[in-house]
């Protein structure tokens, strides 16, 4: 099949059953080939080994078709994974009589010295290991010849491919092919015209037709019916579905709901005329008066009907004629209209371009011919991608103009636009060189692209509106992470289904999925995504079933108990780390991953880990010993280093301290454990505190005393026991320092008990007479004269003239110096 017809199948797929269509195809003839081995039947490795010898001469031969070699494959393929089964027979037998030698322990040395009956022993058991590992010496042998012969054929299927990409056809311009063209045409409408006059005059033909015209008009009616007059109702039943008008008794109330039910049905554009083309062809089918030429005919007008339903089904969804449908393009009502007749133009040209070319013969008319007539389709199906790629990127750039955040599928829309037109402008150019297999090649898979590309952002809007809808999200919300995720995964899952439509095999594909399911091996460890998913599936059973716990744990039994609330925070803590750990070694074993070959591994890793997370592994344990030993709890109060506050929450990694001011520090484990620290809630909230007073010198130090002593004893928060007291305590340099002590019952209180004992001392020394003296300082001015209103500034005194002229010195002054004017030695 040729990629061109391998993308219509694609779009034929989404709505048909291709099995109507198969039922009018001649059974293939089958291949003189062996028949395909049972997985589970023991291998007849000289068998293979025949055929193996006759695959591989049939591989060397040039005049080997494709289609021949991928029935071989398929051959293989077949062979291949009954080998891969064969390589595990005997395993439980293998595996005890390797348990049986291991506890004979490793042989000796010196073989003298062991036991005969332990000798002898051991000998039968390496016997009867060698005769059991040898089926699997011979399917591991037979698995890689198969497997390097399945990779032969791959490789030569793709230097087939790429030669047939870059094959060099006649040039559609040259005007001496025109007339090869031409021809081919009135040949092929000559001989449609002839095996048309040969089938009406066939009895038995109308016969048949007879026989079936109730049939034929049943199915002329409905074909008729739906798409001349049931195909525009149902549009207009769904845009008003789609705009809100017309209500449903579940979604009267919602506005999105209702679009959301408009979207989905929207499927029956598609749908229901698909039906009316099956029907039609049906009823051509039914009539007998098809010949060979006539059958293809028909065929190809169905699937370019199906083909245009597909395309506007998509510009109606990508281009909606009404702006109250949440267009997902930013465009205008004359852009979005432009969109869908491109759109439309994109799905009628791609359909004519297979009954072009089933009219002319494809496989037998002169490649000149189809050259010629494949040009000009290619030509107009290339404008109108190129103008619809042209309105993909003026919504990337109205997008990038607003105020709205641009999203990543704005992005990608963007480069789909640019994408688009290059490849648009790129395909006439090639098909006019004469490359039009590589124009086919890239033209029609980047409007099966598009399609794709449309559909995955219809599925991402569904999902996104029935998130909305169940969560009663309102539209001024930010967007949501679920659906951003499922985008995500969507957009992973449709990977395989580009890679169909741009000419990968399906075999390569079905390569690619055995490589990634069968693991990959670290050490003797063979990690596949089966035992993976079972992992994450156990492990998060006993993620929420460990949360699940906690939850029963802190809300009913706890709270019953006489443990205090520090107590019951660390008991559900510990209960976490456990039950997580628990569940991941639960995991570990269900799925059947053995740790013990990753030892050498993770005992490598763990040096260079242990260096590297020194600091998260200390504040781990550090962690782990504030809950067992809790020295401090979540309310406390407490002070470390410069930090003082209340105890928020206690984590395995750190501790949150919210400090008077409001602010969260964070604080490691390690230095709550490593430094010292005060807590002045942990047992009791009792706390003493001291406010110191100064008095002047000359005051009666007693009465100060007296005062104290009954503004402390009237303090409500001061206990009896030890009752207040006050100290006098120093002489100090301006005032008499007297201190006033007292135990609280709440030291939380503190600051304020404190303000209002000062403003009481305050108070009370006012009406004593008693002074609170402060520091006092003599300043002293050299010339206070300045500072008179009158002063006047002295004038500058005039600068002293200094002569400087050279002395003589003798030369028995040279070594002790010389001497100035008056004689005295400088």
């Amino acid at each position: 099949m040729t990629l061109r017809k391998a993308i219509l199948a694609l779009c034929l797929g989404l709505v048909l059953p291709l099995g109507a269509f198969a039922q009018t195809e001649p059974p293939a003839t089958p291949a003189p080939a062996a028949s395909a081995p049972a997985a589970n039947a023991t291998p007849d490795y000289a068998a293979w080994n025949t055929r193996a010898d006759a695959i591989e001469a049939e591989i060397a031969a040039e005049d080997t078709s494709i289609d021949r070699l991928e029935r071989l494959r398929g051959e293989l393929v077949a062979f291949r994974t009954q080998f891969q089964a064969a390589q595990s027979v005997n395993g439980p037998r293998i595996d005890s009589i390797r348990q049986q030698l291991e506890a004979l322990g490793p042989p000796p040395e010196d073989t003298a010295t062991e036991a005969p009956e332990v000798a002898e022993r051991r000998a039968v058991l390496n016997t009867e290991l060698a005769t059991l590992q040898a089926p699997r010496v011979a399917a591991q042998e037979a698995f890689s010849r198969a497997d390097a012969l399945i990779a032969q054929i791959d490789t030569t299927l793709r230097a087939r491919q790429t030669d047939m990409l870059l094959a060099v056809e006649p040039y559609p311009w040259n005007p001496a092919n025109w007339v090869t063209a031409l021809t081919a045409v009135f040949d092929s409408s000559a001989a449609l015209v002839r095996e048309g006059n040969n089938i009406r005059t066939s009895q038995l033909r109308l016969r048949q037709l007879r026989e079936n015209l109730p049939l034929i008009v049943g199915l002329l009616a409905f074909g008729g019916f739906v798409l001349l007059r049931g195909r525009s109702w149902i549009e207009s039943f769904v845009l008003r579905m789609r705009s809100g008008r017309i209500g449903m008794s579940v979604l009267s109330n919602s506005p999105k709901g209702q679009g959301l039910l408009g979207l989905i049905l929207s499927f029956s554009q598609v749908i229901v005329p698909s039906l009316a083309v099956l029907a039609l062809y049906n009823a051509a089918l039914a009539s007998s008066m098809l010949g060979v030429r006539g059958d293809e005919l028909a065929r190809g007008v169905a699937v370019m009907g199906v083909i245009y339903f597909i395309a506007r089904w998509v510009g109606q969804w990508l281009f909606p004629a009404s702006a109250d449908l949440r267009a997902p393009l930013m465009l205008t009502d004359g852009q979005r209209r432009q969109g869908r007749v491109f759109v439309n133009l994109l799905g009628l040209f791609m359909g004519l371009y297979e009954v072009v070319l089933i009219f002319i013969r494809d496989g037998e008319a002169d490649r000149a011919a189809v050259s010629v007539v494949a040009f000009p389709v290619i030509i107009l199906t290339a404008l109108a991608l190129f103008r619809l790629s042209q309105l993909f990127l003026k919504h990337a750039r109205a997008n990038a103009a607003s105020e709205q955040d641009t999203l990543f599928k704005d992005r990608a829309i963007g480069l789909v636009g640019r994408a688009g037109m290059a490849i648009a402008f790129a395909s006439p150019v090639l098909a006019g060189l004469g490359y039009l297999n590589a124009a086919e090649a890239l033209l029609f898979p980047t409007i099966a692209s598009f399609a794709l590309f449309a559909v995955l952002l219809l599925i991402q809007r569904i999902v996104a509106d029935i998130y909305d809808l169940v969560t009663k999200r309102p539209d001024d919300a930010p967007e949501p992470l679920l659906p951003a995720l499922f985008g995500f995964v969507l957009s992973l899952a449709s990977l395989p289904l580009f890679a169909l439509v741009w000419g990968v095999r399906a075999t390569d594909l079905g390569e690619v999925f055995s490589t990634v399911m069968s693991g990959f091996q670290i050490g003797e460890t063979r990690i596949a995504p089966s035992a993976l998913l079972v992992l994450l599936l156990v492990f998060t059973l006993g993620y929420y079933a460990t949360r699940l716990l906690q939850g029963a744990l802190g809300s009913t039994v706890l709270p019953k108990t006489k443990i205090d609330k520090g107590g019951q925070k660390a008991i559900i803590s510990g209960t976490g780390y456990v039950g997580i750990f628990a569940a991941a070694l639960i995991a570990i074993s269900t799925a059947g991953i053995d740790l013990s070959g990753l030892a050498i591994v993770a005992g490598a890793l763990s040096v260079g880990i242990g260096f590297g997370l020194q600091n998260i592994v200390s504040n781990f344990i550090s962690g782990l010993i504030l809950l067992i030993e809790r020295p401090i709890a979540e309310g406390d109060w407490i002070e470390v280093g410069p930090t003082m506050g209340t105890v928020k929450s206690i984590s395995v990694r750190s501790t949150r301290i919210e400090t008077f001011d409001r602010t969260d520090v964070i604080v490691p484990n390690a230095d709550l454990i490593a430094q010292s620290v005060t807590n002045w809630t942990r047992y009791n909230k009792t706390g003493r505190i001291i406010v110191p007073v100064g008095v002047a010198y000359g005051s009666d130090t007693r009465r100060v005393q007296e005062i104290l002593q009954e503004i402390g004893d009237a303090q409500p928060l001061a206990l009896l026991d030890p009752a207040p007291s006050v100290v006098f305590t120093d002489f100090g340099a301006d005032a008499l320092m007297f201190e006033l002590r007292m135990m609280l019952s709440d030291i939380s209180l503190g600051l304020s008990v404190r303000t209002e004992l000062r403003h009481q001392i305050a108070e009370r020394f006012k009406e004593e007479g008693i002074e609170i003296p402060f520091a006092q300082r003599d300043i002293w001015l050299r010339n206070p004269e300045v500072l008179r209103p009158d002063y006047k500034a002295p004038e500058p005194a005039e600068p002293i003239a200094i002569e400087r002229r050279p002395v003589e010195m003798r030369r028995d002054e040279i070594d002790t110096g010389y001497q100035d004017e008056g004689g005295e030695s400088r």
